[in-house]
């Protein structure tokens, strides 16, 4: 999968709430990156507001899966207007419940409907947004004499320095952006002439 250099999310868990006809909306949104976080949040959030009519969501993550659910309002007028408001904003690895507790009066399809998008909006123009920038995760192993080539080089190229052990040679757990691997690479390796190795681990994460 070709993953984007960066993508946006929310910083940290926020609600809100309105309240619309006697019919009270509780929007909430959570940063979470799998279909099981998800699905556990969900099951977190029905127990705790076991008393509610109806708990319809919308979810979207970096690989591609999306959900949404009406949860017994009429099709179309709950998860489908949570997921349109979620796409308008281009976010990704995040979840939103908007949770109802029916007051009596029925509001109709349409005024229903926006009712769904109001609160997902409400919510997620509440949350922090965040860029999070994709990363390489890349070892480079190295003589002690030549530990302030990798300091410099990975700082010219904005490499991150995760974790430094050291023992007969300097290993540098580090990430890099995707793109900027070759440049680094052969930089340090004509630096050290040869003496310093570059290895991907193949895994990407963001940042």
């Amino acid at each position: 999968m070709n993953y984007p250099d960066h993508i946006i999310t929310i910083d940290k868990f926020e609600e809100s709430s309105f309240k619309e006809k006697n019919s009270v909306f509780i929007g909430q949104v959570f940063h979470c990156e799998s279909e099981n976080e998800a699905n556990e949040i969900l099951t977190s959030i029905k127990k705790k507001y076991y008393d509610a009519n109806h708990h319809c969501f919308a979810y979207k993550f970096l690989d591609g899966k999306i959900k949404y659910s009406d949860d017994g309002e009429p099709s179309g007028t709950a998860g489908i207007r949570i997921l349109n408001v979620i796409e308008h904003l281009n976010l990704l690895n995040i979840l939103v419940i908007v949770i109802r507790h029916f007051g009596g009066v029925k509001l109709g399809v349409g005024p229903l409907g926006k009712a769904y998008h109001i609160s997902a909006s409400m919510v997620l123009d509440k949350a922090i947004k965040v860029k999070k920038i994709l990363y390489q995760e890349v070892k480079v192993i190295s003589d002690f004499e030549h530990i302030s080539q990798v300091h410099r080089i990975l700082l010219i190229h904005k490499g991150i320095i995760e974790e430094t052990n050291y023992g007969k040679r300097v290993n540098f757990n580090c990430l890099i952006k995707p793109s900027e691997f070759i440049s680094i690479s052969e930089q340090l390796i004509a630096l050290s002439k040869g003496q310093i190795n570059v290895v991907s681990t193949s895994s990407n994460r963001y940042k």
